[in-house]
């Protein structure tokens, strides 16, 4: 047990040592942090100096990375979203992949495959890689722009094919029956409808219990079950595990859960997804590579090119503009990792020979290393062309001018800045760590995420990296304190309104960095106070005009306590001797 425990700690060692020493550098370069944990993989695994041996087995685990990533991309498309783009899922990219698809397999007949192998070759190829793309535009920051949504969109249409593509290596197995292959199909899609009509009833209800316990770590607990059942159930009926958790983070994209959720995946995604670039890069045969070297290079070019070519054509055929064309075809030229997946089982049912699988699963690996170089090569081509083209398609989704707010905590005063907000047609992300508020908020017709809002993390989930204001209201003076800080030194240009307790609080807070503070008990009391002024009949220019100065005094004495003596500018307090109609006399007189 205990040599079992150093053998893995070594190997993390080692992970850990060959990302720090390569993947910096490689992003230093330009050339991404992906093409790094690549090369960091070559460098330790079996065919580079070897200090990490068992890559498949690294290859089985790390694959869960890209399964959670599907998953956090699930709670970011709603349903509605996702019925906005059927046209580009099933037209742009049902296009991508049976043309792609046709054309590559044609080519793999042409050099002698065997007309089976040759379609499963050829539809294998056809298929890019999800989670380097992804990554890729997560580095770019593109995610939410117009050729991000066109490449997730055929990036998703891939993933569905799966089911069908798998029925054909079945279908063409000389052994199997036509009957059998449908007949999976059908459990299939059985599974797949089983689980979303059962998700939307019970995740719900679940994750609401689950917020109930007031334990974070149960909570995180439960998102990661919820995605690895997902996984296992697809998995078992040989879909894409990916796909399952694809489709529970589409069921969870509308509840009030998906900020907290997607903060408790982030690290294991973000952990694992490097382990599976890492892992791919290990399983580059460099002696077969070597060997082969000219098959080898053909195969990677031939890939990459038709893959551009292909994907380019139909962009500008679906009306995309050339710098969108461009980079979606810069992205998408690879092969994927469910290649390895069809090529397996090509393998295992002697639609395809050892040597073949293994020169396939090399090119595939090779063409994902040459994917940022292909990338590079795009955005120079778009820089060749005048500027009013080459930035095309490239705003986000959202209208630009879309003012964006985030209220962390709907209690008292986060309830009523939200309903400022919303009356001026201003969208709101409201987050609280309250289960029955957030249900009562319901009941009102009000929409408030569930989530830990001292924590960075969730806020950055729910936009904080875009907002263009951050309320923040805590009733923990510390935990506010921390929060803002946090925010200030993440987000320098996010402005920051907050609740503080007292004046002590508020003089904290403006140290801190937040742009603008309150006492929670301050316009309270001024108003109670100018209403009692109004009950004993006080005209009300004379009212107006206390309100004015008393806040225009104490907003002077706050900024003078700033320098750190509480006592500065207390000769402007109201005493029972002043009047402040003299005041003001003498403010007109000095003026």
């Amino acid at each position: 047990m205990a040599a079992a425990g150093g053998e893995l700690l070594t190997s993390a060692g080692i992970f850990m040592a060959a990302t720090v020493a390569v993947v910096p550098l490689f992003k230093r370069l330009g050339l991404g942090t992906v093409l790094g944990y690549l090369a960091a993989g070559s460098l330790i695994g079996p065919f580079g100096l070897n200090f990490i041996s068992d890559a498949e087995s690294i290859l089985t685990v790390a694959e869960f990375g890209v399964v959670l990533l599907l998953f956090v991309i699930g709670l970011e498309l709603n349903p509605d979203r996702l019925w906005r783009m059927r046209s580009e899922i099933f037209g742009l990219g049902a296009s991508q992949v049976m043309l792609t698809g046709i054309v590559i397999a044609g080519f793999a007949m042409m050099f002698g495959l065997p007309n089976a192998t040759g379609w499963v070759v050829g539809f294998g190829l056809a298929l890019s890689s999800t989670a380097f793309a992804l990554q890729i535009l997560e580095e770019r920051g593109a995610r939410s722009s117009v050729y991000g949504r066109r490449a997730f969109s055929i990036l998703l249409f891939q993933d569905l094919a799966i089911v069908p593509l798998l029925g054909l290596v079945a279908a063409l197995n000389p052994s199997s029956s036509g009957d059998i292959a449908w007949l999976q199909i059908g459990k299939m899609l059985a599974v797949v409808l089983g689980f979303i009509f059962g998700g939307r009833l019970l995740l719900k209800p679940i994750f609401r219990l689950m917020a109930n316990t007031g334990s974070r770590e149960v909570f995180g607990a439960a998102a990661l079950l919820l995605v690895v059942s997902a996984a296992l159930l697809m998995n078992a009926v040989g879909l894409s595990m990916a796909l399952g958790a694809f489709l529970g983070g589409v069921l969870l994209a509308e509840s009030e859960f998906r900020h907290q959720i997607e903060a408790d995946i982030e690290p294991f995604r973000a952990l694992l997804l490097s382990l599976f670039f890492m892992s791919v890069g290990m399983m580059v045969d460099w002696p077969l590579v070597f060997a082969r070297f000219f098959d080898v290079v053909a195969i990677v070019l031939g890939l990459l090119v038709v893959k551009f070519l292909i994907i380019y054509g139909l962009c500008r055929l679906f009306k995309s503009e050339f710098a969108d064309s461009c980079r979606i075809a810069g992205l998408l030229p690879q092969g994927g990792e469910f290649a390895f997946v069809i090529f397996t089982a090509a393998q295992g049912v002697n639609l395809m020979t050892n040597e073949q699988s293994s020169l396939l699963t090399a090119a595939v690996t090779l063409s994902m290393a040459a994917t940022p170089l292909v990338g590079l090569a795009a955005e120079k081509l778009i820089a060749r062309m005048p500027k009013g083209h080459s930035m095309d398609g490239v705003a986000p989704v959202d209208q630009a001018d879309q003012r964006r707010v985030i209220v962390a905590g709907f209690g008292r005063i986060g309830q009523i800045v939200t309903q400022l907000m919303m009356a001026r047609g201003i969208s709101v992300t409201a987050i609280d760590s309250n289960p029955e508020r957030i249900r009562d908020a319901e009941k009102f017709g009000n929409k408030v995420y569930y989530g830990d809002i001292k924590r960075l993390d969730v806020l950055r989930a729910a936009g904080a990296g875009e907002a263009d204001l951050i309320f923040v209201s805590i009733h923990d003076r510390r935990d506010t304190n921390s929060l803002v800080a946090l925010l200030r030194a993440s987000y320098p240009k996010l402005r920051i309104l907050v609740r503080a307790y007292d004046r002590i609080h508020a003089l904290e807070l403006l140290d801190i960095g937040a742009d603008f503070v309150i006492r929670e008990t301050f316009e309270s009391s001024v108003r109670l106070g100018l209403e009692g002024l109004r009950l004993l009949e006080t005209d009300e220019d004379i009212i107006d005009s206390i309100g004015r100065e008393f806040r225009a005094r104490d907003q002077e004495r706050l900024m003078a306590q700033r320098s750190g003596d509480i006592f500065a500018k207390r000769d402007i307090v109201f005493t029972r001797f002043d009047n402040v109609l003299d005041a003001l006399d003498t403010k007109e007189e000095q003026a």
